[in-house]
């Protein structure tokens, strides 16, 4: 459902009745992971989706009927050898969907309304779902923030609320979507319950070092993949709003001082683009012995070869030196700065999910690799 949290919130706060389909958990070869959504609305307007087009006719039928009906609904589905056409996933996959209706009589509608207004606007928050479970609990709702008590109730045992917030939370914490395993009465043995935890957290950051022409394709691509980008020069003639509009910030600063006043995590990508020691060195020694998701410089192999003895001088032990992606970007052959950029984003994505860098074409590896175990 927070998957289209922008769309829902806007519909929730217009009065309109809707029905969420949410993908729950995937088998093999699907095309998108647990959280995936796909909306229908009274008038019959759909948006999102939940396969990629293998069963979207199928859900959008769930979708009526659970608006029409009120009530929650499960359904799977999986590879029909049959008919390639008839509902099933040609890929050869398996997806469990949870369709929950939110009308104006829905209980949790409020608890709903809330969820997406957290998502929409940026916020951490997590909402827990029963997708398995007695019909009576199918489809309850459990609303945690990062701060402050969790809202609404699965039902059932008094402990459950407890458990599954505290489940819930944690997984906020990593900004992961994924399932969680219960007893009926919130012990943590897997028991008769799955409650799918969708998590929003603010996007995480791409933090681009120098102002250059490569640096403002590279802008581009990072807001494509859902990056809140800025670009950080010392140089104020470089380093402007109008040579980077796409940006969402641009800051005039020495890059190694920027990097060790401003906010990162796990989930943050480093991309040093100023190809100039006197402010690599600096600037790679603190970001090298940071936990951010990604550090890449940019520079030939005889460039890379001269950082890599400089930063030794500077301290950083090899396994710290393992973790520098450089020269930047996946052989693509790339000339175009932004052909470079999206040599960049590729080894980033493939970095974020696991993905070997080699062409589909011939290889034997998955195509879509377990979503539950990578980064959010």
């Amino acid at each position: 459902m927070l998957d289209l949290a922008g769309e829902l919130h806007r519909w929730i706060e217009e009065g309109r009745d809707f029905a969420v389909a949410t993908v729950t958990s995937v088998g093999g070869s699907a095309p998108r992971g647990p959280g995936a959504a796909l909306a229908v609305d009274a008038g019959g307007t759909a948006i999102g989706s939940v396969s990629g087009g293998c069963v979207e006719g199928a859900v959008y039928e769930l979708c009526a009927q659970a608006l029409r009906d009120g009530e929650a609904v499960r359904e799977r589905f999986g590879y029909s050898d049959d008919d390639a056409f008839a509902v099933g996933l040609t890929c050869g996959g398996v997806i469990d969907v949870l369709v929950t209706p939110v009308r104006a009589d829905t209980a949790e509608r409020e608890l709903f309304r809330q969820a997406l207004a957290a998502a929409a606007r940026g916020g951490a928050a997590a909402l827990a779902r029963v997708v398995r479970g007695p019909a009576d609990l199918l489809g309850r709702a459990l609303l945690v923030r990062s701060d402050g008590p969790a809202e609404g109730t699965l039902g059932g045992h008094p402990g459950l609320d407890r458990t599954a917030a505290d489940q819930a939370r944690a997984l906020l914490d990593t900004g992961r979507t994924g399932t969680v395993e219960l007893s009926e009465d919130g012990s943590h043995c897997p028991g008769g319950l799955t409650l799918l935890v969708e998590s929003s957290v603010p996007p995480p950051r791409m933090i681009v070092f120098g102002a250059v022409d490569f640096a403002s394709a590279l802008v581009r691509a990072g807001k494509f993949l859902g990056y809140h980008v800025t670009v950080c020069d010392a140089r104020p003639v470089f380093a402007t709003p109008a040579r980077f509009p796409e940006a969402d910030e641009v800051v005039v600063d020495w890059p190694h001082r920027y990097l060790r006043g401003t906010a990162t995590d796990p989930r943050t990508v480093l991309c040093v683009l100023t190809h100039d020691a006197k402010f690599d060195i600096p600037l790679l020694t603190e970001a090298l012995r940071m936990p951010v998701a990604f550090v890449g410089a940019m520079g030939s192999r005889r460039t890379h070869a001269d950082r890599l003895r400089k930063l030794r001088e500077a301290g950083l032990t090899d396994r710290e030196l393992a973790r520098l992606r450089s020269p930047i970007g996946l052989d693509l052959g790339a000339r175009t700065p932004e052909e470079t950029a999206v040599s960049v984003a590729a080894e980033i994505i493939a970095l974020r999910r696991g993905g070997t860098g080699v062409p589909l074409t011939g290889a034997t590896t998955p195509i879509h690799r377990d979503l539950s175990e990578t980064a959010a």
